[in-house]
């Protein structure tokens, strides 16, 4: 074998070692990232999670507004990249507990039971003003000492949560809970895209952890759910129960004599 050939053999044993190594890397460095997105939205290989929904209203079907459709395939595309799997269920169904499947629950509480259990039960310092009559300050969120009114299509905020139960058992087994709470159903297909975008920066920062964050759907009526702005970390006073709403004293008279 001459000095050339050997040059050549040797290049090529040299290359493929080089392409082993690099996809070796690359698999290694996909599972590694796999992992931390199953362990960040609770979602192990063929894990089952539950997708809850409104109904929409004139019916018993389950039939859902166009913009949480859009929510929905965002969130079942993050399912079906953890490998998992989904189902679909309306929000007067959803009769169980929760930390046993990762659940993502997407409406207000002004039409969503199960929501507005969870607002309740997890977020007791946030409060929506659900009030049917037009006002300034309807579809409005009270987060502590902060009000944020509802400006359609210019400025509509949506609530983003991780939750975990911390039920009996370890509570580092449990499965999270996601909420999508928002003033109008589009801003429930921002969030969801937010969180599928960002899932790794979060999961650097909060780790399993919980957190509440606000966001703010600017200017939807051009740019749709595409442009979103975090307004602020509002974990600590989402978990802190506000006071009882104030209350008119009762007025007495006597009767004059």
């Amino acid at each position: 074998m001459t000095d050339d050939v050997r040059t050549i053999v040797l290049g090529l044993i040299a290359a493929g070692i080089c392409v082993a190594l690099g996809w070796v890397a690359r698999t290694q460095l996909w599972r590694r990232r796999l992992r931390r997105k199953q362990t960040f939205f609770g979602l192990p290989a063929n894990s089952e999670s539950l997708l809850v929904v409104n109904r929409e209203a004139g019916g018993p079907e389950l039939t859902v507004k166009r913009h949480d459709v859009f929510a929905l395939l965002e969130l079942s595309a993050v399912v079906k990249d953890c490998g998992a799997h989904a189902q679909i269920v309306a929000h007067d169904t959803a009769q169980q507990g929760f930390g046993e499947r990762t659940e993502f629950c997407i409406g207000g509480p002004g039409s969503h039971r199960r929501m507005a259990a969870h607002m309740v039960s997890l977020l007791p310092g946030i409060r929506v003003n659900t009030d049917p009559e037009p006002g300034p300050d309807r579809g409005a969120f009270q987060i502590g000492t902060e009000r944020h009114r509802l400006e359609p299509g210019r400025a509509e905020y949506v609530i983003l949560a991780r939750l975990t139960a911390g039920e009996a058992g370890d509570a580092g087994r449990a499965r999270p809970v996601f909420l999508c709470c928002g003033q109008l159903p589009i801003t429930h297909q921002a969030a969801t895209r937010y969180l599928a975008r960002h899932h790794e920066r979060l999961a650097r920062k909060y780790g399993g952890g919980s957190f509440v964050l606000l966001l703010k759907v600017v200017n939807s009526g051009a740019y749709g759910p595409d442009v979103v702005e975090l307004v602020a970390d509002v974990t600590k006073a989402a978990q802190t129960p506000l006071p009882a709403p104030a209350t008119p004293p009762r007025s007495s008279h006597r009767a004059g004599k």
